[in-house]
């Protein structure tokens, strides 16, 4: 039923300005205000949209993910972007660089957008 049709993903923000300036200049998204001047991203191979929220919560797991070839140097370029990774203990204990280092799963980082929203990097390599 599902199968042919195009998906995408949504999420809210609490700040508008903010959230542009994040994910157009210090992530390097394609950004653009649609006709209901909700935020479209457009990375190059799906899409995301964000819309403004006045009671907005983050969600409390991932709402964003994004492939990398290069975990550490993407983790090092954001970093000089002034981006924090989190840091967690237990099974996705992360090391001194914000990297989860399984045995059975990819190298993963985790960080937030400025309304509080946990994105992550994926190594994936080719």
């Amino acid at each position: 039923m599902l199968r042919n049709c195009d998906a995408f993903s949504t999420f809210s923000t609490d700040n508008m300005e903010k959230t542009k300036e994040f994910y157009g200049n210090v992530l390097g998204i394609r950004i653009r205000e649609n006709h209901m001047g909700l935020l479209e991203l457009d990375p190059e191979h799906s899409s995301v949209l964000i819309y403004p929220k006045e009671d907005h919560q983050p969600a409390d797991f991932t709402v964003l993910n994004f492939y990398v070839p290069d975990i550490e140097e993407q983790v090092k370029d954001l970093k000089a972007k002034g981006i924090e990774f989190e840091n967690y203990e237990g099974e996705t204990r992360t090391d001194s660089e914000g990297i989860h280092r399984g045995t059975n799963s990819p190298a993963i980082a985790w960080f937030k957008d400025p309304s509080g929203n946990i994105l992550s990097l994926i190594e994936q390599k080719n």
